[in-house]
């Protein structure tokens, strides 16, 4: 591995920023490119032979851009095409899984709301990962039903996405959960939103740092850290609309151009 190629990452749109930022600041030496497929998003409402079809190009571009690591940065990708792409390409993946185990460790009432697209909640993956890290916590799961779509549009904190997300948590705050999943990289793009509608007693979850230190660790496996000296560069593409990205990179604090690709 070339410790001084970039690693790439790539979701169905803006989301995945959340999880870039995290890894930037955690490696803040290494070059990045991020590729927002914003034009076929949302990927949670296609089949899987779609979405896989869907990995597979945004993958062949990152390589072709020269990538040493790829960041599925998607949850429904992750779930549905992450072990194809690992076995059909030479190069180290790192997925993206709700955080249910650490939300079940910490779960004091024994009840979880994982809020998710249908893409990611009909997966083999999240299912195994249920059985395996929360057997004995209640998993209540609720589709994100129309939020992916409003934050490619740019409505992330628009009355209409309020009126949605609340009617999306009522059920779950009636039921006692004391711990919210986002299983859906878009999803933290909402936390000042949850933070209002949500009681003081429910702590929301999501990978983005676990996902970062899974990148360093793989990249230490593969001697494939950049070594110290200047702050990396980043590169961030969308075949959507770049003003929208823009605003969303400023929201995460960072000043980077978004450049257009064509769909």
């Amino acid at each position: 591995m070339d410790p001084n190629a970039p690693i790439g990452f790539f979701d169905s749109g803006l989301g995945g920023l959340t999880v870039w930022r995290e890894t930037v600041e955690l490696l803040p030496v290494e070059d990045t490119i991020y590729l927002a497929d914003s034009a076929n998003a949302p990927y949670g409402e296609k089949d899987p032979a779609h979405i896989l079809e869907l990995a597979r190009s945004n993958t062949r571009w990152l390589l072709g851009e020269g990538c040493k690591l790829i960041v599925v940065a998607c949850n429904t990708a992750t779930t549905n095409a992450i072990a194809q792409l690992r076995a059909e390409f030479p190069i180290p993946f790192i997925g993206i899984e709700p955080a249910i185990k650490p939300a079940a460790l910490r779960s004091g009432t024994g009840k979880i709301g994982v809020l998710a697209t249908r893409g990611t909640l009909a997966s083999a993956l999240f299912a195994t990962t249920t059985r395996n890290h929360a057997a004995d916590t209640q998993i209540l799961e609720q589709e994100g039903e129309g939020l992916v779509a409003m934050i490619e549009a740019g409505h992330a904190d628009s009355p209409q996405m309020r009126r949605q997300l609340k009617r999306l948590l009522d059920p779950l705050i009636r039921s006692g959960i004391d711990h919210l999943v986002l299983g859906c990289t878009h999803y933290p793009l909402l936390r000042p939103l949850l933070a209002e509608l949500l009681p003081p007693g429910i702590e929301v979850v999501d990978c983005g740092a676990p996902v970062a230190r899974q990148a360093r660790a793989v990249l230490q496996q593969h001697d494939g850290l950049r070594e110290a000296g200047r702050e990396g560069s980043h590169r961030l593409y969308t075949n959507g609309d770049p003003e929208i990205m823009q605003r969303v990179v400023r929201t995460l604090g960072r000043e980077v151009p978004v450049l257009r690709l064509p769909v």
